[in-house]
């Protein structure tokens, strides 16, 4: 399978809301939300106003240049934390990969292109919220050093060194 990676650019926003409720974990079997839980202002907050200061990731495309995942950063601060959030100095990650090429690399790759861009940027720590029922994510980050931070609700708060 042939994919490539790049910046994200402000194009890519309608396909940031798209990975954005992928991203939203189901276990085999369950109803899949609805997609107005995209405009609470808890999930809406990791894509609405994109390109904001700090705001980075990439996304993988395909053969035909169609967008298949992503990868973003984004900065909370105290008023406004991410489900992820451990400080205002460190940015929060999100990722999502379209269903059919799951299990393929992708993600490790988009890990891979993230982390050296914030070596690049000189940040320190990047942190993640994962449903701990995720085991395939949870595996993927655990690869990249992530580890557990605490909880928030259901979901597990995972710190790395970059």
């Amino acid at each position: 399978m042939t994919y490539s990676i790049r910046p994200i650019t402000v194009q890519d926003v309608p396909f940031l809301w798209e990975m954005l409720y992928e991203s939203l974990y189901v276990p085999e079997g369950k109803e899949p939300f609805s997609r107005d839980i995209l405009q609470d202002p808890l999930i809406a907050k990791y894509v609405e106003g994109w390109g904001r200061e700090g705001d980075s990731g990439f996304i993988a495309v395909n053969e035909q240049g169609q967008p298949i995942g992503s990868i973003t950063v984004r900065y909370f601060d105290q008023e406004n934390k991410g489900f992820g959030y451990v400080g205002e100095d460190v940015p929060e990650l999100g990722m999502a990969i379209i269903k059919a090429y799951r299990g393929k690399g992708i993600g490790t790759a988009l890990l891979e292109t993230l982390f050296q861009d914030l070596k690049a940027r000189e940040v320190q720590q990047i942190s993640l919220s994962v449903d701990p029922d995720n085991l395939a994510a949870v595996k993927l980050y655990q690869r990249f050093g992530f580890k557990e931070a605490g909880m928030v609700g259901t979901s597990i708060t995972m710190v790395a060194d970059v």
